[in-house]
């Protein structure tokens, strides 16, 4: 099947009533003279270009420390890594469209993990697009003589690569609705917060992605380390002198002395403050569908053994810093009675960094936003409903590697259908099937045996 984009035809495949065009860019290489640069269009091309492969991935270096046994990575070498994987209904035209943003705390991650495969989406009738865009230094050091947040700026010229070109594919520009997880979901976050985020998408998903303010200074506190590690000054010139590579080895020993990577407010695309705009009211026209797993910190603490390492000392520590109220750690040790430290610990900082910020987002919002909680428990190294494990259900992707590797074999299948029906409702309806925060403060909770809709402590 070949279909023709603004730059060029591409040649996809088409099986089963479903076509795929992978690896097709929506950007040049950012690497010789656009190396640190905003993203510019790619050069048109002759011919038919081939799209049935992946294309490579941003340079990142494998999961180390425990959770490369539930995060697996996959690293394709080459230049042209702003690219896009399409999957889309073989006929038809007017299909909603979804395109996603992988997480990975902005430094590893991409759309050629099995996880994401969109076959799912099209059979339901959505036309998904998953994009790869920078990560780490190269796309989120604060350099002299570069733009800030260049992994935003891809995303952004990634989307109007969409609106511009996903008629073609059999999508509706104007029904884009703009999907991510953890950092894929933060970035949807400060996004739906621009002034112009209805210029990009009609809905937003944000999955287990910070909606407030992150570490402040964290990029340039982490670029003027890696600047002190390499023996180089912190511009645009010096960085585009080291091989990507040497970078990344820098960025790992640097990176464990900093909060790592994340936005720079007041410079584009991020407005100053994208938790407080989009609680003064930024993007509440566009519905928003977002949530969180019952045990986020599950994912950090078990595979690594940070479980049995943290000290009611550590739990005390955490406390004074964050200014919890002792009253409030009591009632955490009642909700989860026998429960360790390091569970305890790792509940609050979901609920401080996770949980309280969407609540209280929500309630700003009021019409127009859907809650959801995901509890299935996996039974892979203690994960439990830890982060990242809802994200073959929502894709119905359970029987990848990637899947057996986080959510262990035979996870429950009549899960997936119920949460990945969720999501395609959304995506073509603009509601997922259940109330929305104004009616009651309802939360879907997603599980197997079991969930359903539950009202928040203190809902009317």
């Amino acid at each position: 099947m070949i279909v023709k984009t603004g730059q060029g035809a591409v040649r996809g495949h088409v099986e089963g009533g479903i076509a795929a065009f992978l690896g097709v860019p929506y950007a040049a290489a950012p690497y010789g003279e656009d190396r640190f640069r905003a993203p510019r269009p790619h050069d048109r091309w002759d011919g038919v270009r081939d799209a049935t492969r992946m294309g490579p991935t941003p340079p990142q270096l494998p999961y180390t420390g425990g959770l490369e046994k539930v995060l697996p990575s996959v690293i394709i070498d080459g230049d042209e890594i702003l690219n896009v994987n399409i999957w889309a209904p073989a006929e038809g035209a007017g299909h909603p469209v979804m395109v996603w943003l992988p997480g990975g705390a902005l430094t590893r991650g991409s759309n050629a993990l099995g996880t994401y495969d969109g076959r799912a989406f099209a059979r339901d009738g959505v036309v998904l697009v998953s994009v790869n865009y920078r990560l780490g230094a190269e796309g989120f050091s604060v350099l002299d003589g570069a733009p800030p947040h260049l992994g935003l700026a891809d995303q952004v010229a990634a989307l109007r690569w969409v609106r511009d070109n996903i008629a073609a594919f059999g999508g509706d520009p104007g029904r884009v609705t703009v999907a991510g997880q953890s950092a894929g979901g933060g970035s949807v976050a400060a996004l739906l917060a621009h002034p112009s985020a209805k210029e990009l998408m009609a809905g937003a998903v944000i999955q287990s992605g910070p909606v407030g303010p992150g570490p402040a200074g964290s990029s340039r506190r982490i670029t003027d380390l890696m600047a002190k590690d390499l023996g180089i000054p912190a511009t645009r010139e010096a960085f585009a002198a080291v091989s990507p590579a040497d970078l990344l080895a820098s960025q790992a020993r640097t990176q464990r002395k900093s909060a790592g990577f994340g936005p720079v407010p007041g410079n584009e695309p991020v407005v100053s403050d994208p938790g407080a705009a989009l609680l003064d009211g930024a993007g509440a026209d566009i519905p928003l569908l977002m949530g969180y797993t019952a045990e986020e910190y599950r994912l950090w603490y078990a595979p690594t053994g940070m479980l049995d390492k943290v000290t009611w000392l550590h739990l005390l520590a955490a406390r004074l810093k964050f200014r919890v109220p002792r009253r409030e750690l009591a009632a955490l040790r009642r909700a989860h009675p026998g429960a360790s430290s390091g569970e305890i610990l790792g509940d609050l900082t979901t609920e401080l960094l996770l949980r309280r910020p969407m609540h209280a987002l929500a309630e700003a919002r009021g019409a127009r936003t859907w809650m959801y909680e995901f509890g299935w428990r996996s039974p892979v190294h203690g994960l439990g409903a830890a982060h990242a494990v809802e994200l073959n259900y929502v894709f119905d992707t359970l029987g990848t590697p990637e899947a057996e590797a986080i959510c262990g074999p035979g996870g429950p299948q009549e899960l997936a259908d119920r949460m990945h029906a969720a999501w395609v409702r959304f995506v073509t309806y603009g509601a997922p099937g259940w109330p929305a925060w104004e009616e009651g403060r309802p939360v879907m909770v997603f599980d197997s045996p079991g969930g359903g809709v539950v009202r928040l402590p203190g809902s009317p």
